[in-house]
């Protein structure tokens, strides 16, 4: 059993030893630019903010651990792809050698997909939630003034939680292609789905309604759209069934 497991155990080191280098190699390249990367981050924060109030470091090293917060989530999302692409490689394997041939569409679509998730929640998500919170904060008469490392590791939470949320479409397509699943059994299932979608909806995004909506809505979307595809990717089955 062990012998039969050492050469994916291997190949699985293999690949996370390239992700790994290729996440080290970008967070230096991110680094030396970390000072725009936080500028970009700070920017839906700074629109909601009151006059006169601005982001302060509550710690002596929170500054500089802020620095390499920004510099690595920079470093994972660019890195996305490569990584998109080792997974890919693992799994590869085991697929005929025409699923095998996905390998490029995965890439691509999965790199989209993250970026167009993550686009999401910094347009949409973070004004509407930005803006909840620090009035809310207004109105007790509170002083805003957010604490920069805080925030950075909520930014980051927040962008790769949408980020991965949105690959939904792109898993249930080559779930379909490999046979795991059929659009019968996401329907099925869809109860259950929406139940959970809200659970991660609650778990990722600030506590309030209307930004759970913001992540929660589009998901069920998505997760309505993986029906659909699921259906085209295999008909045979549907009719089967």
């Amino acid at each position: 059993m062990l012998e039969d497991l050492k050469p994916h155990l291997i190949d699985l080191r293999k690949r996370l030893v390239i992700s790994v280098c290729v996440l080290i190699v970008m967070f230096f390249v991110c680094f030396g630019f970390n000072e725009e990367i936080l500028h970009l981050m700070l920017k839906p924060l700074i629109e909601v903010l009151p006059s006169g109030s601005k982001p302060v470091f509550v710690q002596v090293g929170e500054a500089f651990i802020t620095a390499i917060k920004v510099s690595f989530f920079a470093a994972f999302v660019i890195s996305s792809p490569i990584i998109f692409w080792q997974l890919w490689l693992f799994i590869a394997p085991g697929l005929y050698s025409n699923e095998k041939k996905l390998i490029l569409p995965f890439v691509i679509s999965a790199t989209i997909m993250f970026l167009i998730g993550a686009l999401f929640a910094y347009f949409v998500v973070f004004p509407f939630g930005l803006h909840y919170l620090i009035n809310f904060g207004n109105a007790k008469d509170f002083a805003a003034m957010p604490s920069i490392g805080y925030y950075a590791g909520f930014f980051a939470k927040t962008m790769i939680g949408f980020g991965i949320a949105f690959e939904l479409p792109v898993v249930s397509f080559f779930l379909a292609k490999l046979g795991l699943i059929t659009d019968k059994t996401l329907i099925r299932f869809f109860r259950i789905a929406v139940v959970l979608i809200f659970v991660l909806a609650a778990f990722l995004t600030p506590p309030d309604v209307s930004t759970q909506f913001l992540m929660a809505l589009p998901l069920i979307l998505l997760y309505g759209i993986s029906i659909i595809i699921v259906r085209f990717v295999n008909p045979e089955e549907t009719q089967d069934e």
